[in-house]
């Protein structure tokens, strides 16, 4: 059973991967677009530069990408914790498991509608759902 703890990590890896999927196929003909448009793409070379010059629909995508490499390293490593301490329990699973299909929705909302207090939500949602892993693996792991 203790081997059940990675398979979020394969989910999650999956989604980073579709979602960068979907960010350059999106931003690569949006940015030829602009050298069409007359643009130098050169001139975007810094991140701080892109902020603003992409459509909003391509921007969001890029946005969620990134924050798949956010609080989500939390999450790895966290797994990576339980299930070296062998700690992996149907609670674990049922957690685990809630923060992957939240973050699903929290990639889908923000990559599409983009309402803000959903989006928000489920980030809460996902992060209540860490945060109980964490503080479980907290208290077995300190006594």
């Amino acid at each position: 059973m203790n081997d059940l703890i990675l398979q979020p990590i394969l989910f999650m890896g999956a989604l980073s991967s579709a979602m960068m999927i979907w960010m350059y196929a999106t931003r690569i003909p949006a940015a030829k677009l602009l050298e069409v448009e007359g643009l130098e793409l050169q001139s975007l070379a810094h991140p701080a530069k892109i902020g603003g010059i992409f459509p909003s629909k391509v921007e969001r995508v890029a946005d969620n990408y990134n924050h798949l490499w956010e609080q989500p390293t939390l999450f790895y490593a966290l797994i990576f914790v339980i299930w070296a301490q062998n700690h992996t329990d149907q609670l674990h699973l049922y957690c685990a498991w809630s923060y992957c299909a939240l973050r699903l929705l929290h990639s889908l909302v923000q990559s599409t509608l983009n309402y803000v207090w959903i989006r928000f939500a489920l980030f809460i949602l996902s992060w209540c759902f860490l945060a109980i892993m964490l503080f479980r693996e907290c208290l077995v792991t300190l006594s």
